[in-house]
Parts: C-alpha cells; sequence; structure tokens
C-alpha cells in the first residue's frame, strides 16, 4: 500500500495548482487522476481531436486580468503568453429564422478577454512541470474513501479492471462537488446536508456542448466581421472567433441545444446544422471548413452527472465550510465551484486552490 501525506483527487486546474504548491513547500503529495490525460475540463485539442501543444480549447478558452487578479498573476508567475481575444469587426445577430441576420459594431470593450498562447492547456503543462512524474497517476479513478484513525484510505481503480490502496493524510479533493457525490463511496457517509450540498451544485460547462469549424483562412476578418455571433435561432447561440495565437483560423459556438436532444440528433446532424448557420452568418465559405470539432461536456462521465443533463444555472459563491462531522479534519474540497470567488472559472479554481493549499500549511504547522 502506498502512502502520502496528502492526495490530491483530480488532475484539473485546481488539483494540478494545489499539488505543486505543497510540493513546492516540502510536503508529500500524490496527484490522482481518473482520465490518462491532465486537465480536466481543460482540452486543448489539434483539428483531429488529440490533445496538442497548440490547437482548440474545447474546455475554458477565456480569462479577464483585469477582474481575474488571480489569473494575471498566475500567467507571470509562470511565464505564460497571453493575446486578446478578437473582438475588431462588426457583430452579427440572428433574431428570427425568416429576417436576415443583422450587422453591427459594437462600442469598446473595456474588459478584454484574454486567452493563453498554446491554449489553455499551456497553464496545464505549465504546473505539470512543477510535479515530479512519479508523483502523478494517470488513469486512476478514485471510488471510495474510507476515514481511519491515522488519515484516509483511497480505493483508486486502475487499468484492467484492477484496483490499489492509497493511504493519505490528508486528502483534497479537486473535482466538482456534483461528481464527487456521484462517484465516491464514504465510509462513514457524508452529513447529509453537506451531501445534499454537493448534489445542488452545478458543475460549469457540464451541460454544455462546443462546436468548432476550422479553416484554411479568416474569411469572415477580410469581410470586416469579429467573428462574434449571437442567435435565437440556433443551433448555436453564441458564436466566437477561435483563431490560436499562432493563426491556425477557426470558429466556435456554443450549442443551444439540450444534452438529451443532442444525443438523439446525433454528432453529424449537429455539426452540418451548425455549419449550415455559420454559412447564414458568415457566407458560403464556412461550409467548407478543413477539419470540424464537437465536444459534448454532457457525454463526459469524468465531467457530467445525470443530474447535470437537465443544465443549470453558473454556481453561486456560498459558505466555505464544504465538509462537516468527522471528514473535517482529513477531507478538503477545491474543485473550481468551491471557490468563495469567481466559482466555475478558472480563476475560482486557483483561488480554492490556494485556501486549500494555506489551510493544509496551516494544519502543518500547527502540528
Amino acid at each position: 500500500m502506498e502512502t502520502c501525506k496528502v492526495a490530491v483527487v483530480g488532475g484539473g486546474l485546481a488539483g494540478l495548482y494545489t499539488a505543486q504548491a505543497l510540493h513546492a513547500s516540502g510536503i508529500d503529495v500524490i496527484l490522482v487522476e481518473a482520465r490518462e490525460r491532465l486537465g480536466g475540463r481543460i482540452l486543448t485539442a489539434d483539428e483531429t481531436g488529440m490533445p496538442a501543444e497548440d490547437g482548440f480549447d474545447l474546455g475554458p478558452s477565456w480569462y479577464w486580468p483585469l477582474i481575474q487578479p488571480v489569473m494575471a498573476t498566475l500567467v507571470s508567475e509562470f511565464g505564460l503568453g497571453s493575446f486578446g481575444q478578437n473582438s475588431e469587426g462588426a457583430v452579427v445577430f440572428e433574431r428570427m429564422s425568416r429576417e436576415k441576420p443583422q450587422r453591427y459594431l459594437p462600442e469598446a470593450l473595456d474588459q478584454q478577454s484574454m486567452r493563453l498562447r498554446g491554449g489553455t492547456a499551456a497553464a496545464v503543462r505549465a504546473l505539470a512541470g512543477r510535479l515530479p512524474a512519479e508523483r502523478i497517476r494517470l488513469g486512476a479513478k478514485v471510488t471510495t474513501m474510507d476515514l481511519a484513525e491515522d488519515g484516509v484510505k483511497l480505493t483508486v481503480e486502475t487499468g484492467g479492471g484492477s484496483a490499489e490502496v492509497l493511504q493519505a493524510g490528508l486528502v483534497v479533493a479537486a473535482l466538482p462537488p456534483r461528481l464527487l457525490e456521484a462517484t465516491v463511496t464514504f465510509t462513514p457517509l457524508q452529513d447529509p446536508a453537506t451531501a445534499a450540498r454537493w448534489r445542488d451544485t452545478p458543475t460549469w460547462m457540464a451541460p454544455h456542448a462546443k462546436f468548432f469549424a476550422i479553416y484554411d483562412k479568416p474569411f469572415w476578418r477580410t469581410d470586416g466581421l469579429s467573428g462574434t455571433a449571437q442567435s435565437m435561432v440556433g443551433p448555436l447561440v453564441e458564436i466566437h472567433d477561435a483563431t490560436t495565437a499562432s493563426g491556425k483560423p477557426a470558429l466556435f459556438g456554443f450549442l443551444g441545444v439540450g444534452a438529451d436532444q443532442r444525443a438523439a440528433l446525433g454528432e453529424e446532424v449537429l455539426k452540418q446544422a451548425s455549419l449550415a448557420q455559420l454559412a447564414r452568418l458568415f457566407g458560403y465559405e464556412a461550409l467548407e471548413p478543413r477539419a470540424t470539432l464537437l465536444k459534448d461536456w454532457a457525454a463526459d462521465s469524468l465531467t457530467s452527472t445525470a443530474a447535470d443533463r437537465a443544465g443549470g444555472g453558473h454556481p453561486m459563491p456560498g459558505s466555505s465550510r464544504w465538509v462537516s462531522g468527522p471528514w473535517e479534519a482529513r477531507l478538503l474540497l477545491a474543485g473550481s465551484e468551491t471557490s468563495d470567488s469567481e466559482p466555475g472559472y478558472l480563476a475560482g479554481a486557483v483561488i480554492a486552490a490556494k485556501r486549500a493549499v494555506a489551510e493544509i500549511r496551516s494544519r502543518m504547522d500547527r502540528e
């Protein structure tokens, strides 16, 4: 049985930030991630859909440095490159199916949406680079946590149906509370009110799907368009320029079709309907992409639960006490949704991670 001082469950932005910060403090830490890759909802992919160092963000794309200074600090601290979301040109608005889409020039934006060079996964790579490879476990899904006198025993499923036991003094669950409640069995059980709060906290992005059309040239820009569009017709309800910092042209949009309907229609139907809409909004060149991508987060069992398929709002800040009863001394939550500021966003993940790290350091100092 392997042991560590702290086990971090979840290798997204929050988990990685937590693990590398603890390691930097000399604390023995192991990071456990169910996927065969790091990043969680951060997924930067090439035009075939495979993870890439210079690709398209199928998960979160933006941060806002003026209102999310913690992200600006992270970008600076880790030497990450950034660039502004393209906003030059007209915005297209589609109000009704029988009306021609309208173009208008918006007023200048004060809060510039920023993206990372190389995609959001650049932050994942930078954080992971500060952790020894032997302290990262990929393809390792935690299924049970048993409270023991000297810590927590975690049952970890690995490939081929085998399972291992990891003993940790403390556990940081750096994944959405709803996913934690749905996928991990606790002994003793969590307090009913605590479990209910976890279940009732929406997982940001879990109900959503993103469609990408990748092109040889950004034809919308030469036509005086920014690539931004809003539609009350669909299937895409919000569209943006997804061109990479290296100049790979693309458009992306959020599908306004519910998860169950998406599953019934199928990926090919959704892609063709999305391309037809892009042609209405940006011209017939949109019908000839070099590639398309569709990432349905509701179909990702390591992000979404059955409760997420019905949609739901953005997680809201609340009490910072996410664990109660006998588990309070051994378990901390650090998923972005648990942040008391910017929950669900990239900034929320960093804020929640910093809170967990500060609490663990404080406990260590008292020992």
